[in-house]
């Protein structure tokens, strides 16, 4: 539980920084990638398992991934693009490849990031498009929330403990399969 904690807390308080300062975070966004791919690794682990994967094809399938990740980010970097880009835009398009690349492990290696990566595609919209954002202005309807679009910080945080809720769920139904299959296996050995 303390990786999904991890990954939560650092995407709300980014996406503090970056409301202020988007140039200024692209940095720590980047940094924040290998976070994110030491926690899929880990957490991943449990469900090769599961799926009766050989745990080295699970080990290349991750390096691939977040390799094309980094390969991805090294290609932005070196041919131009984020030369012929602003700063703010720039960090939209690495947010929104945090948010893709989480989603895509999630659905092939690591099922527990799923409610994460929707939580940075969250992030990466109301940060692409702060004014007027559609989204803020459907939950504010939804719960409420008056003047949602000034509340952004503390609509992601409700998002966000949303996402934990729901990702401590999955966490949870796993760790059952995986004690199930644990207790089936010692039976067939005995």
């Amino acid at each position: 539980m303390l990786p999904q904690i991890i990954l939560f807390v650092t995407a709300v308080v980014l996406f503090w920084l970056s409301q202020n300062d988007m140039a200024g975070t692209i940095q720590y966004w980047v940094y924040f990638i290998p976070v994110i791919a030491l926690i899929s690794l880990i957490s991943g682990w449990s469900q090769s398992y599961l799926s009766n994967e050989v745990r080295t094809w699970y080990l290349i399938k991750q390096v691939v991934h977040w390799g094309a990740v980094f390969g991805l980010l090294y290609a932005a970097n070196t041919q131009g693009l984020r030369e012929a880009i602003d700063a703010q835009q720039y960090t939209s398009i690495v947010i929104y490849l945090i948010a893709f690349a989480t989603l895509l492990a999630a659905i092939h290696m690591d099922l527990k990031l799923f409610f994460f990566s929707l939580f940075m595609v969250f992030c990466a919209y109301l940060l692409a498009a702060p004014a007027d954002n559609a989204m803020l202005i459907y939950i504010g309807e939804t719960f409420g929330v008056d003047g949602a679009q000034s509340k952004a910080l503390s609509i992601s945080i409700g998002v966000a403990v949303v996402g934990f809720i729901a990702s401590t769920f999955v966490l949870l139904s796993i760790r059952g399969m995986v004690l199930s299959k644990r207790i089936g296996d010692k039976r067939k050995e005995a």
